[in-house]
Formats: C-alpha cells, structure tokens, sequence
C-alpha cells in the first residue's frame, strides 16, 4: 500500500492524475479503514492531499473534512489546508469534531459567520464563555442548536435567557425539558409542556422550596367577588379572566396568557392560586363554555391538575409560566377585627375541604354533560 501511496502522491505533485478527487477520497477511505495505519502511509497521504486540497471542488473538501476532522491520525497540516479553504469546508471541520483550543472555540464564536457559529453550538467542547456569546446573539437557528446539543454546557444565564425566549417560542420547549442539566425549579416555566412525571418532579421541587422559603400567601377571593367572575364566565370570557389578573396583580400579561392557552390549564392555576375551591373552580370552567368545557376528559385532567396544587404553589407556578413577579399584590389595608367572624367576609377559598370529593362528586353537583 505504501508504494501506491507514494505513486498517488507523486501523480498529483507533477498534475499527471485525472481522478485526483476520485484518489484522494479512496485513499483516505483506505487508510481510515486501518486501525493503526503505518507511518509512512499516512506521510505519503498527507503530501498527496497537500497537493490536491486547494484546487479540489467544494463537494469533495466537504466529505474529507467530515471524514477527516475527528480522525486521531489525520496529519495536521492536512486540516490546516481544508480549515484554510474557509467557508463551508471550516464550518464542517469545525462540526465535526476538529480539535481546537478554547481560546479558538472563544474567537470564533465572537467573530465567526453565522454557519461557523452554528457548527460551534454542536460541539462537545464547548465553553461557558462561548455559550454566552453565542446565545447573547439572539438566533433561533443557534439557541436550538445549543439546546439540542446535551453536551454544551448551559450556564444559568444562558438557561435564564432561553427561558424566557422559549414563552414566546414552543420550540424551544421540548429540548429544555429533556435536557439531564436543568433542575426542575429551572424547567417550572414550561410546566404546561411537560409529561406527567415532569410536571410531579416540578411541583415537587416547588412544594420544597416553599417550605424552605414561605412567600406570601397569595390574595384569597371573597364569595361575592368569584360570584362576579363566574356570572361574567358565560358572557364575557375575556372580562372573567381579566379579572382574575387584576386579582392576582398580573394585569393584561396574565389575562392574555390564560385566554390564550386553550388548555384552560392557567385559568384552573389562576383559579386555586385565588383560593377557590376545585368544585367551584370547575364550575367556572365548565361555565366558559369552550372547547375545554365541552369535553369530559379535559375537565377531568384540569381537576387532576387543580387537587395537585396548593394556592402558594398555584400562584408561583402560574407566575413563572406566564413570566411575572411571584410576590402577590399587596392586600388593601382595611381593618377587620379577629374575634369578630360578622366582620370578616365570606370567601370562596374556605369552603375549599381538607380532602376534595371525588370528580365523580363534582360532575354530578355541577351537572357537568358532553357536549
């Protein structure tokens, strides 16, 4: 095999082979297929690549260097001519694995070309500092490259900084979810994607942190109050919701995030986060008359989803899904004295029982039909 090496080699130096690309593709094939491929093999190939690399066509310099880029016994100066053609050839290299040094990952993720920058996001080598510039460049191509790549380190940053994209991006929300270097606190804003298991884990992770870190306890609505909102369910939809937002002190953020998610699954959050009971938060529901209301397993499921969560745990997952401060609105200073029950108003949330009835119980107290 040396000899033919050397022949090839010498063919393509004096111009006298035809099938020069047709060569140089067989042979690194050839050599690739030796586990450990003689010295003076791989020397013979290097010249004769030395000599075709700069006027191959780009078809070509592209599977060497995906074939070559990772190879351990690749000769350097055989990279050094592919990267030299730059463009789509270094991009290439780079993807695939060709060994460069994290000062050189850095300086290409600051000044490299959107192709070069997206080979980079595919790397396992990347660093901490080159996913921060990658991901300050606000590209949709890259941040799913970075999220889809389990062995780019993800700095909390740059998890923050994706979070917040992927609200307003359901793409992004698969790849965070299933990514093993997110905690659950860090996965809650995309809760209403998440499998059941996730969802358990996360509300889980909230409930800890909640007993570690007690907040304050959101604002209970009174019975009068949730009576408005529920007169104003069947009639105006989107005034109901409003409401339960001022409530809560998520203004027209929040409103428009629970009209907007057919689910019904934040208005059910919004919902127990304001102390109404699962029954009567059902009611409500089934009174929007939408296309949740009208089917008997998604009523189902946001009952399920209602008997998981407490008012605290409702209020601060709901906030971080829709992107909200989690501190509650202040409560208006009125003056109600404690041992005095005919002053202090009736709310909705204390009929809420320690066990909640069955959904059976439920459908059948609020007369709830398929439709």
């Amino acid at each position: 095999m040396s000899q033919e090496l050397a022949d090839l080699a010498r063919l393509a130096c004096d111009g006298g082979l035809d099938l020069s690309q047709v060569s140089l593709r067989v042979t690194a094939d050839l050599l690739m297929s030796t586990p450990l491929p003689p010295r003076e093999d791989l020397a013979a190939f290097g010249e004769m690549a030395l000599a075709l690399i700069p006027r191959i066509d780009e078809a070509t310099a592209l599977i060497l260097a995906r074939k070559l880029a990772s190879w351990p016994h690749t000769p350097t100066p055989v990279l050094k001519a592919l990267a030299d053609r730059g463009g789509a050839v270094l991009a290439e290299l780079l993807r695939h694995g060709m060994h460069i040094s994290a000062t050189e990952i850095e300086q290409f993720a600051e000044l490299g070309d959107a192709p070069i920058r997206v080979a980079l996001a595919a790397r396992t080598d990347l660093t901490e500092t080159a996913v921060l510039m990658l991901v300050s460049l606000g590209s949709r191509s890259l941040d799913l490259a970075l999220i889809g790549n389990p062995r780019a380190p993800l700095p909390r940053a740059a998890v923050e900084i994706l979070i917040v994209r992927a609200r307003a991006e359901p793409a992004y929300q698969p790849g965070l979810l299933a990514r093993e270097d997110l905690s659950n606190l860090e996965r809650a804003p995309l809760f209403l994607r998440a499998g059941a298991e996730r969802r358990l884990a996360i509300l889980e992770s909230l409930m800890a942190r909640e007993a570690l870190h007690p907040g304050e306890k959101p604002p209970l609505v009174s019975s009068a109050d949730f009576l408005g909102w529920l007169a104003m369910a069947g009639e105006d939809r989107d005034g109901a919701f409003g409401a339960i937002a001022a409530h809560l002190g998520g203004g027209a953020k929040l409103a428009n995030a629970i009209a907007r998610d057919p689910s019904r699954e934040l208005a059910a959050l919004s919902l127990i986060a304001s102390g109404v009971s699962v029954e009567e938060a059902t009611r409500f529901l089934i009174r929007l008359g939408d296309e949740a209301a009208h089917s008997v397993e998604r009523i189902f499921a946001l009952v399920a989803l209602m008997r998981m969560v407490r008012p605290a745990i409702a209020f601060r997952l709901l906030m971080q899904i829709v992107g909200l401060p989690g501190s509650p609105p202040q409560r208006q200073g009125r003056h109600q004295p404690a041992m005095d029950p005919s002053g202090t108003p009736a709310r909705a949330g204390s009929a809420r029982p320690e066990a909640q009835p069955a959904m059976s119980e439920v459908l059948g107290r609020i007369g709830a039909r398929r439709v």
